[in-house]
């Protein structure tokens, strides 16, 4: 019954009643429940309902059923019609029509590839079998595999919004996972990958490049788990590991410490990327070097506070509320200087020309404001 199967569900064997008190307060109240809008209403509203039947009856101890609630978006696709002389019409999947679109790219109409008559354009809609505008999911992972498929479906869109269906996104997907796949194993063919934290324990030093990577790194991780954990932001936490992937494409320090930057970079990458493509991540997991342990029994990673420490930080400059240009600062740099540094960044120079500064304001760490007249 599905006002109360999540209570069942907490006590399967349980054969005294309608619920185990013992197991369902132990589980429950769900911690997160996920459904689509065509379940806020009725469905949410009976089992809220019967929750607090189950609660005055004395068999779970909780006001409510689910702590949080994520409302997720639809799956969309084109739609293509014939209409009959009845006003009935016969819907036809996008795959089977060819495109036509406007100067500007917006599809406007198509023609049947069976027979290349024209078809209308029924518009953008949810994917429903009566529109006939659904996309088997078995080509696209028979075409680009499963993961690729994940990683689109994660990436396209905000799980609380609609996700437009768009293979060129499927593709795109492809490419980053085939480049994440060379750059791993490019870097597993070369055994030497000492450990970071045992090269910083014999007291070797990070340059500037070498800091700069690291805070990128675990900059991506503290934001990956935030994305994941709390905000459930999965397109973001993906485009962070994208931004990450093209910072350690481009670094190509081959020392000692710089190959174990890299390796401590990629390794975590897998970690952070498994959630949503587990095959891939597996076994790059097992060509990085670790056959003796398995993902799933690791820890998520977790930033180092000493790798996220700025030695200088780039501050936007504005003039009279309008951005004009950045300067980059050492964390410790005086006011004064901060002001200086603004007042004579080239930009800013120029969009002051014939003006004079009537006072300067300095946010630190953010941003520095000059209002002149």
């Amino acid at each position: 019954e599905s006002s109360w199967y999540y209570a069942r569900y907490a006590s399967p064997q349980y054969t005294e009643g309608l619920v185990d008190p013992a197991a369902a307060n132990h589980w429950l109240p769900v911690d997160q429940y996920i459904g689509g809008i065509e379940h806020a209403i009725l469905h949410l509203l009976y089992f809220r309902f019967y929750h607090k039947l189950l609660r005055d009856e004395g068999l779970v101890d909780s006001d409510e059923p689910a702590i949080n609630l994520l409302c997720q978006g639809m799956v969309i696709a084109e739609t293509f019609y014939r209409e009959h002389a009845d006003q009935s019409k016969d819907w036809f999947n996008p795959a089977d029509v060819e495109y036509i679109r406007d100067e500007k790219g917006h599809v406007v109409g198509g023609n049947l590839k069976s027979d290349g008559l024209p078809v209308n354009f029924g518009g953008v809609e949810k994917m429903s079998k009566g529109k006939n505008n659904g996309v088997n999911p078995q080509a696209m992972v028979d075409k680009y595999g499963a993961d690729t498929v994940r990683l689109f479906s994660m990436f396209a869109a905000p799980p609380d919004q609609s996700l437009e269906w768009n293979e060129a996104g499927v593709e795109g997907m492809s490419r980053f996972l085939r480049r994440f796949w060379r750059e791993a194993t490019t870097h597993a063919s070369h055994p030497d990958h000492p450990d970071v934290s045992e090269l910083s324990k014999s007291g070797s030093q990070f340059n500037a490049a070498q800091k700069t990577m690291r805070r990128l790194l675990h900059e991506t991780i503290q934001k990956v788990g935030d994305d994941y954990g709390r905000r459930y932001s999965f397109n973001t936490a993906i485009a962070a590991l994208m931004e990450l992937l093209n910072h350690v494409s481009k670094f190509d320090d081959m020392s000692e410490l710089g190959r174990a930057l890299r390796h401590e970079t990629l390794q975590t990458m897998v970690l952070l990327l498994n959630p949503v493509t587990p095959h891939i991540s597996h076994h790059l997991w097992q060509v990085l070097g670790n056959a003796e342990t398995l993902l799933e029994d690791l820890a998520f990673p977790q930033a180092d506070p000493s790798a996220l420490a700025r030695d200088a930080v780039i501050l936007a400059v504005q003039v009279n509320g309008k951005l004009r240009g950045t300067i980059e600062v050492g964390v410790q740099t005086p006011r004064e200087a901060i002001e200086a540094a603004a007042l004579a960044e080239p930009n800013v120079v120029k969009f002051m020309e014939g003006m004079a500064v009537k006072k300067v304001i300095v946010v630190p760490g953010k941003i520095v404001n000059i209002v002149a007249a």
